[in-house]
């Protein structure tokens, strides 16, 4: 008797997997393309079956800690021609990021992604007036795609722009600018490397980084301040190690343009200083300069709280 009764019980489930399954498969055949449209404009598909990194106990306990790394550099920044003394700073820190919105998640969601985010900045002046300069990466800590969103923003006494990347079927690419050359525009890109996302591959797994000849997107901060085409460049890269410190370069031979980024071969990957060389300056005056950003100090410490002025010492702390 029991036997049968198990016999009807597994019957019955069966046929209400078979109606789901139907029911299902019809929602999807009614909305069309909607199904695969949601998927596209959420996520990096040409990558997402790319297996996530798993992330060790180390990254978890360094990057999981409810603070932020910050680090400061000495900064020797090339403009017009000329090398210019001034302060960058890194932040980086790990947060949830909704990829339809593109916007960091304000609560929990299955839907987030975890990403490791880089808020890098430049201040320097050029004679009378002063250069701001803010770039943000947000790159999955899974390490199984591209960046879900790059952007940057330049201000000086002449005006400012801004730039912005979004990682959809392709790279959604937006920018706003006071040049007349410029303006506003709005065009969509083959996905590439982007030289904004090495940064945040190193501090996650550098030995995945791309080596060799490859298509690459210059730095947002680059393509504005020399006012490039915003497009996949012919690169090569290389890694060195040398102890403790390993070194990559990539070079871009069609722009005379090379970026390397010195850190610790050990995690957690610390960056320890940059040299990027390139031409400075206009027309037929134009030559080879190399900027270069060497560290300071570093504090681990959650700053988005500590914004009274008794926290102002902490800026001492780190050199600014």
């Amino acid at each position: 008797m029991i036997m049968k009764r198990l016999v009807k019980f597994k019957m019955i489930l069966f046929s209400l997997s078979i109606l789901s399954m139907l029911f299902v498969s019809c929602n999807e055949k009614a909305k069309g393309n909607t199904v695969e449209t949601s998927m596209n404009t959420s996520m990096d598909v040409d990558l997402v079956k790319t297996p996530a990194k798993k992330l060790s106990e180390d990254f978890k306990k360094y990057w999981y800690a409810g603070d932020a790394e910050i680090t400061s550099y000495q900064l020797e920044q090339a403009r017009y021609g000329e090398i210019r003394e001034g302060k960058a700073v890194l932040i980086y820190v790990t947060e949830p990021f909704l990829a339809d919105k593109q916007v960091k998640a304000d609560r929990n969601n299955p839907s987030n992604i975890g990403v490791l985010k880089l808020n890098s900045t430049k201040k320097y002046l050029t004679g009378i007036y002063p250069y701001s300069i803010m770039g943000s990466t947000f790159y999955p800590v899974s390490d199984n795609q591209h960046a879900v969103k790059v952007s940057a923003s330049v201000q000086e006494w002449c005006g400012h722009v801004y730039a912005q990347i979004n990682n959809r079927a392709q790279f959604e690419f937006t920018s706003h600018s006071y040049f007349e050359s410029e303006a506003d525009q709005q065009t969509t890109l083959e996905k590439a490397v982007l030289e904004n996302e090495l940064w945040n591959k190193i501090r996650i797994n550098p030995e995945n980084l791309p080596l060799g000849a490859f298509k690459a997107i210059p730095s947002l901060e680059y393509v504005r301040l020399r006012h490039k085409e915003l497009k996949a460049y012919d690169a090569i890269a290389k890694s060195i190690k040398e102890g403790e410190i390993t070194t990559y370069t990539l070079s871009y031979p069609s722009l005379e343009r090379s970026l390397s980024i010195r850190y610790t071969t050990a995690f957690p990957y610390t960056i320890e200083s940059w040299e990027e060389s390139f031409k400075s300056g206009f027309g037929a005056n134009a030559k080879t300069l190399t900027s270069k950003a060497t560290k300071l100090k570093q504090l681990k410490t959650p700053y988005w709280g500590q914004n009274r002025n008794k926290h102002l010492v902490l800026r001492d702390s780190l050199g600014l």
